[in-house]
């Protein structure tokens, strides 16, 4: 008897279902190698943990007053505090890891300008979450810790406790990295086009009171960690209108000039043919495609003349047939031109039009009398 494969038959699968449980695959491995990185950073702290705790509570230890340290309630908090610490800081390192293992996941989906866009923004956030830990790290714990010493009643000794410390403390680092990401925010949603840096820039007041209120609830119930929070969350907030407006100006300078190289690239497309004909038809060389679609220049001046020479041969021919009959007395024969003249319109033959006036141009020369005579061609000679 076979046992059933847990693996599954992808040859009965439809390409959308194929597609699916391919990026499922996918995203299980970049997972597992996050997973991996981060244990085995945190086996490489691990005979560290106690010095690691020591470090990360050095800003208590010297806000306290003197003579004064941390205690641990718990049975088991001075083992499991170290090592616990040990894997958070094993996460809080292999953070750009993580990140990048996210990023090679949705890459593949992304546009061009997406991912030249997407770059910038990871690798910012990193920093500024750092930056927002290490803000909450060297200023703003020791500033809490030091201001509840300060109001701690008389008879009653401040010592915290290491597990109530770490909770603390990892939350404070998570609040204030996560706040530092307002930057982020802005031009993220700037570059989309949800909203533009003129109404975040009005809708500063309503940025401000909502600054306040995440340091109400995410700091412990004093004004000094409120303030440590929400005015850093407002600079922030007002660097993020400065950079998105600078990103809009170079992205609408960039359009402006992508716009004038393409009528720049379109100019010499569209004349380039010109120039191109316009030598090889001055100088007669055009081609036998060329010479079919643009006619010759000296063409219709060639038909013309010819023309012009037949039609005064046949005008001198009817002129000396005219002249030989007023000579004998007879009236002239109506000739075939004076036919067409008269009984067809103008619009008609305007080419025998112009033998009519070339007629009358050819007796212009000749004595006063043979003009009277060719005008009235019926009166007899004397």
């Amino acid at each position: 008897m076979t046992q059933p494969s847990s693996k599954p038959d992808m040859s009965t699968l439809s390409e959308g279902m194929k597609a699916f449980v391919a990026h499922l695959i996918e995203l299980r491995d970049r997972l597992l190698r996050a997973v991996l990185a981060v244990v085995v950073l945190m086996l490489m702290l691990f005979p560290w943990a106690s010095e690691l705790f020591t470090i990360f509570a050095t800003p208590v230890i010297s806000s306290l007053p003197d003579g004064q340290t941390m205690i641990a309630t718990g049975a088991i908090s001075p083992f499991f505090i170290p090592i616990k610490l040990a894997a958070l800081a094993a996460v809080f390192i292999a953070m750009p890891y993580i990140l990048y293992q996210l990023w090679a996941f949705i890459a593949p989906g992304l546009y061009q300008h997406e991912k030249r866009l997407a770059v910038p923004l990871i690798v910012s956030s990193s920093i500024l979450f750092y930056v927002g830990a290490g803000f909450a790290y060297f200023i703003v714990i020791p500033a809490v810790f030091h201001f509840m010493a300060m109001f701690a009643p008389d008879g009653v000794t401040f010592m915290p406790d290491i597990g109530n410390y770490l909770d603390f403390a990892i939350g404070l680092f998570f609040t204030f990295g996560l706040a530092f990401e307002v930057p982020v925010a802005v031009v993220l949603l700037s570059a989309v086009g949800i909203v533009t840096p003129d109404q975040l820039a009005e809708k500063r007041r309503y940025a401000i009171l909502v600054a306040f209120i995440i340091g109400a609830i995410f700091t412990p119930p004093d004004i000094l960690s409120q303030f440590m929070l929400a005015v850093p969350v407002w600079l922030l907030y007002e660097l993020g209108i400065l950079v998105a407006r600078v990103m809009l100006k170079n992205k609408r300078k960039d359009n402006d000039e992508d716009s004038s190289d393409e009528s720049e690239e379109d100019a010499p497309q569209l004349a380039a043919p010109i120039a191109a004909a316009l030598p090889a038809a001055l100088a007669g060389e055009l081609s036998a495609d060329e010479a079919s679609v643009t006619p010759p220049v000296d063409a219709a001046p060639a038909a013309t003349d010819a023309d012009d020479t037949l039609d005064m041969d046949a005008e001198f021919a009817r002129a000396e047939e005219e002249e030989r009959h007023l000579n004998a007395g007879e009236a002239p024969e109506p000739s075939d031109t004076d036919h067409v003249t008269e009984t067809q319109p103008q619009d008609d033959e305007p080419g025998l039009i112009h033998r009519d006036d070339r007629a009358t141009s050819l007796q212009e020369p000749t004595s006063p009398q043979e003009s009277d005579d060719d005008t009235q061609p019926n009166k007899p000679n004397p």
